[in-house]
């Protein structure tokens, strides 16, 4: 399809489909880089929040707004692929503890890197500051219904 048939179609479209083509056309891109450094979003979100300091399992689910199982095999898989490390707590031996190795920080740098040049690579956006504003205040009103 030519960019002004395409343009006249997306056209058309409710703003909820928008944001969510959008969504998936930005992440796919991204999710390809990040498959060469071995990770994935969702281990992205988590090594983002292992950045201030170790967690449990349950604090980085509900910072990542997941579910107990779903982070269980997030954090299995870093570690399996080295960045993250899991000990036990101390405090309550029941209790697994997870910090962001040196190979995640390194990552997570690389990524963070990516993603800001991807955003300016982007040029779709006329003022990006002004539009990421917008996006969290969306989702942090949608949120909190």
């Amino acid at each position: 399809m030519d960019a002004d048939r395409l343009r006249s179609d997306v056209d058309s479209w409710p703003t909820g489909r928008l944001l969510s083509v959008a969504a998936r056309v930005v992440e796919g891109r991204f999710d390809r880089f990040l498959a060469g450094l071995d990770l994935t979003h969702a281990g992205l979100i988590t090594l983002h929040h292992l950045v201030s300091g170790p967690r449990s399992q349950r604090e980085l689910a509900q910072l990542c707004r997941v579910t107990d199982q779903t982070m269980s095999r997030t954090i299995e898989r870093l570690s399996r692929t080295g960045h993250v490390e899991r000990t036990l707590d101390p405090k309550d031996r029941r209790r697994t503890t997870v910090t962001i190795s040196a190979k995640g920080e390194e990552a997570l740098t690389v990524a963070r890197h990516e993603e800001r040049r991807s955003e300016q690579l982007l040029g779709a956006v006329d003022d990006y500051d002004h539009f990421r504003h917008q996006l969290i205040t969306l989702i942090t009103l949608a949120d909190t219904e």
